[in-house]
C-alpha cells in the first residue's frame, strides 16, 4: 500500500510540474499568482507541492526572470560574452533549468548548444574543436546542455575514449578554460546532483509517460545500471577541473523547483550586470491609403477551424 501511495504522490508531482510549465509562460506577477491559486480544483489540492508553496515558486521565478532580462540587455549593451555549462546525471534537471532561463529571453542573444554525438569526421578533430564553433561573440550568452565534459563522464564510463585520451583531456581542459577566461568570456560551470532514488523515480515516470518517453535513450538506461561508475567519474572530474578561473558549482536537484530557482539566482550573482536605460517606446500611427484593398485569402489556403 505504501508503494502505491508513493507512486500516486510521484504522479501528482509530475502533473503539477507539467501544469506549472504552461502557467509559467502564460502569466506573470500578480495576475499569474491569482491563476495559480485557482488553477486546478479542490480534488487534487494543487496549491502546494510537498516541498514548496507554488505561489512562492511562481513569484520568485518571475522575479528572477525579470532580472535575467536585465542581464540580457546589459550583455548586449556592453558586448559581454557568457558561457554557462550544465552537467549532471541523466534526469537531473538540467533541461528544466535551461528552459526557465531562456523562457523570456531573446534567442538571438541567449541560445542553447546541445551537441549530438560526434560524427566520424569530428572524431578526428582536436577534441575541443566542435565546441569552439558554438562559443559566443560579443553580446551573446551560450548555455551548453552538456559540454566538453562528456569525455570525463559518458565517454569514460561507456568506453568511448581510451585512457590516453582521457588523461589528455584532464591535462588540456584547465588550459582551455583559462584561455576562454583570458579572452574575456565569463565561464560558469554547474553540476546538477540528484540521489539514486530520485533518478530511479524520474526514469520510471518517463517510462510510463508517453509525452516524456522520448527523453529516455538506451544510453540513459545503461547509465542507470552504471550509477557507481558515473559517481567515480564525476568525483574525479570535479577534483581535477575545479580551478580558480572556472570553478564548479553543485546544485542539489532532487527538488526541481528549488533547483531551478537556486540556479538562476546564483547565475545572476556571478555576472556583475547593471541597468541599461531603455528609450521610451511610442507606437507610430498606422497609415491608411484609400487605394489599398486587402486581397481575400482563398478558402483552399485556410487551415480548417477544427477547434
Amino acid at each position: 500500500m505504501k508503494n502505491v501511495d508513493e507512486q500516486s504522490h510521484w504522479l501528482r508531482e509530475e502533473i503539477l510540474d507539467t501544469l506549472d510549465e504552461e502557467l509559467e509562460m502564460a502569466y506573470g506577477d500578480d495576475e499569474g499568482i491569482g491563476v495559480v491559486e485557482g488553477s486546478c480544483g479542490e480534488e487534487l489540492d494543487l496549491k502546494t507541492t510537498s516541498t514548496m508553496d507554488r505561489r512562492t515558486y511562481f513569484r520568485e521565478l518571475w522575479r528572477l526572470q525579470r532580472e535575467l532580462v536585465k542581464l540580457q540587455e546589459w550583455v548586449a549593451e556592453e558586448g559581454i560574452k557568457v558561457v554557462v555549462l550544465f552537467e549532471g546525471r541523466d534526469a537531473a534537471g538540467k533541461g528544466g533549468a535551461i528552459k526557465r532561463i531562456t523562457q523570456r529571453l531573446n534567442p538571438r542573444i541567449c541560445r542553447v548548444a546541445a551537441l549530438p554525438a560526434p560524427s566520424e569526421r569530428e572524431k578526428t578533430q582536436w577534441y575541443f574543436q566542435r565546441y569552439v564553433s558554438h562559443l559566443p561573440a560579443a553580446g551573446e550568452i551560450v548555455l551548453f546542455d552538456r559540454s566538453w565534459y562528456n569525455r570525463a563522464g559518458v565517454e569514460k564510463v561507456m568506453g568511448f575514449c581510451n585512457d590516453e585520451e582521457y588523461e589528455e583531456f584532464f591535462r588540456a581542459v584547465p588550459e582551455f578554460e583559462r584561455m576562454l577566461v583570458r579572452s574575456g568570456i565569463i565561464l560558469v560551470k554547474y553540476w546538477f546532483s540528484i540521489t539514486d532514488h530520485e533518478q530511479y523515480r524520474r526514469f520510471l515516470m518517463r517510462i510510463h509517460d508517453p509525452l516524456k518517453q522520448w527523453k529516455l535513450s538506451p544510453m540513459d538506461l545503461e547509465s542507470r545500471r552504471r550509477w557507481e561508475a558515473y559517481t567515480v567519474a564525476k568525483e574525479e572530474m570535479l577534483e581535477r577541473t575545479h580551478i580558480p578561473e572556472s570553478p564548479w558549482w553543485v546544485i542539489e536537484g532532487d527538488d526541481k523547483k528549488r533547483a531551478r530557482l537556486n540556479c538562476i539566482h546564483h547565475l545572476l550573482s556571478q555576472i556583475p550586470y547593471g541597468e541599461v536605460e531603455q528609450p521610451d517606446v511610442a507606437l507610430p500611427p498606422r497609415e491608411y491609403h484609400d487605394e489599398y484593398v486587402r486581397t481575400p485569402v482563398p478558402d483552399n489556403m485556410l487551415v480548417p477551424n477544427i477547434y
